[in-house]
């Protein structure tokens, strides 16, 4: 989950490219990704977060090591950058599902408000 985590916001703020970004995705999320097209509206309005020179990394993630077999998991990722010019530092929430040998993205969770 975290390979797929980090590819999917390197896609969005690094790459910028929605279509590498639908790879990490469910079905009802890439409807989402190609509705808003181009990585800036996906920034602005799917993760509420619209930020450039953007690096980032694994807060925290929700798997219990001794139970292996979890099929959902939740992945705080943070990141730094620029945010209107301004140094910033936020993170953002996502849930991930297992299907077979591959996790992906299902939701991105509404966020609890920035670290600045």
């Amino acid at each position: 989950p975290e390979q797929v985590s980090l590819g999917f916001f390197h896609a969005i703020y690094v790459e910028r490219d929605v279509n590498q970004a639908k790879q990490f995705v469910n079905e009802p999320m890439k409807e989402v990704l190609s509705h808003y097209y181009i990585a800036a509206a996906v920034q602005r309005h799917v993760l509420n977060l619209s930020m450039t020179e953007v690096t980032m990394k694994i807060e925290e993630i929700d798997i219990d090591f001794f139970r292996k077999l979890t099929d959902d998991v939740t992945v705080i990722v943070k990141m730094q950058g620029l945010k209107g010019g301004e140094a910033w530092i936020d993170d953002r929430s996502i849930r991930l599902h297992k299907i077979g040998s591959r996790w992906e993205i299902i939701e991105v969770l509404p966020e609890k408000g920035n670290l600045n």
